[in-house]
């Protein structure tokens, strides 16, 4: 299965998949390409460093300066998503893994690889997914609630946001003192696994 690894900073979930690919026999997929809606994401570097191909995905390099500074999100978004449909068609892109992308796809790439788009999210959905949860933003409201175990979900993408169907779960004790920070830093290395286990669970159902 050849995948696109869409990503938007440090890449930690990316060199996951990296490392193992690189040390599975059987691994079911091949990061083919991966992509990134910003240009400076370090993830970016791992994947030259692992002889991946790897594309810069913005506003500005899919609409121009001039048209991106005008252009409201939505326009932004689907700009983007077609950019991405379009360069996964010309790389034979069987899935699409989302890996801390922190943009919303839309349009005809949900309908394009239906069933073969999934997501990382840092939390245990249905609880804390939705617009405006992501990255810290999801500890923090995690931690305002009192919560006694947070984690991480792997999930199918669909039109919605956080909504697909549920992959993987790991799950996390939240102890008391816990800032966002040191949450993350228990659910990361879950991340890490669970990340690849969606992948490879995708890899059996398409």
């Amino acid at each position: 299965m050849n995948i696109a690894v869409l990503v938007s900073g440090g890449g930690t979930n990316l060199q996951a998949l990296i490392d193992y690919e690189k040390s599975a026999s059987d691994c079911p997929y091949h990061i083919a390409l991966v992509v990134s809606n910003t240009k400076n994401a370090y993830a970016l570097d791992r994947a030259r460093q692992a002889g991946i191909p790897a594309e810069i995905r913005s506003p500005f390099s899919v609409l121009g300066k001039e048209a991106a500074e005008k252009a409201d999100r939505d326009t932004k978004r689907i700009a983007i998503s077609d950019a991405i449909l379009k360069l996964c068609q010309e790389n034979n892109i069987d899935a699409i893994v989302l890996a801390g992308y922190l943009s919303v796809l839309g349009g005809k790439i949900i309908e394009e690889y239906s069933g073969r788009i999934v997501n990382l999210h840092p939390a245990l959905l249905p609880k804390f997914g939705g617009v405006g949860m992501w990255g810290h933003n999801v500890h923090e409201a995690v931690l305002a609630a009192g919560e006694k175990e947070s984690g991480c979900t792997v999930h199918l993408v669909d039109a919605g946001c956080d909504t697909g169907k549920i992959l993987v779960q790991k799950k996390v004790p939240v102890l008391e003192g816990d800032t966002p920070d040191t949450l993350y830093a228990r659910i990361a290395p879950e991340e890490h696994k669970a990340m690849v286990e969606g992948v490879c669970m995708l890899a059996g159902m398409i």
